[in-house]
């Protein structure tokens, strides 16, 4: 199974694309970040997102995204504009034929860790350990997406 997971943002989108095998094996296929202007307009920011997600999609052709939920707990100009780019990334997805599966924080800490109260060097650390890379992925953008998709190969059943 092909996943890509998203961690959704409007100046900076990551996205990791990783193979999930039976046995719980997991191999990185891909992985970034989508960058936009800071003085952009929004609707040209989102229009960006599309564009290079679809792109990104073709490329390496997942059947699942797998995306992070949204959980601001104060600032709410950033979290409409975060769930602007999660719901074009979605939409993209979704246009794409994939699957959408969403994870809270609280699930992808759980997952990876064991314990959701992990802190972000913990989360970083075993997504180099479970793909087996040398260093952690960069920036973090990069490896929040990347576990989020690991969360989704850990959630199923693959056959």
């Amino acid at each position: 199974m092909r996943i890509i997971g998203i961690d959704p943002g409007t100046g900076i989108l990551g996205f990791g694309v990783i193979d999930a095998a039976k046995g719980g094996k997991v191999k990185l296929v891909d992985g970034g970040v989508i960058r936009t202007k800071v003085n952009q307009p929004l609707d040209e920011r989102l229009i960006e997102i599309y564009r290079h997600l679809a792109s990104i999609i073709s490329k390496t052709r997942p059947t699942v995204m797998s995306i992070e939920k949204l959980f601001f707990a104060q600032n709410v100009t950033t979290a409409m504009s975060v769930s602007h780019a999660r719901g074009v990334a979605m939409l993209t997805g979704k246009i794409a034929g994939l699957e959408v599966a969403e994870y809270t924080p609280l699930q992808i800490k759980q997952a990876l860790t064991g314990y959701g109260r992990a802190d972000k060097k913990q989360m970083q650390e075993m997504v180099k350990v479970l793909l087996g890379l040398k260093s952690v992925p960069k920036p973090d953008d990069c490896a929040d997406a990347l576990a989020c998709a690991i969360t989704h190969s850990m959630s199923v059943r693959v056959k």
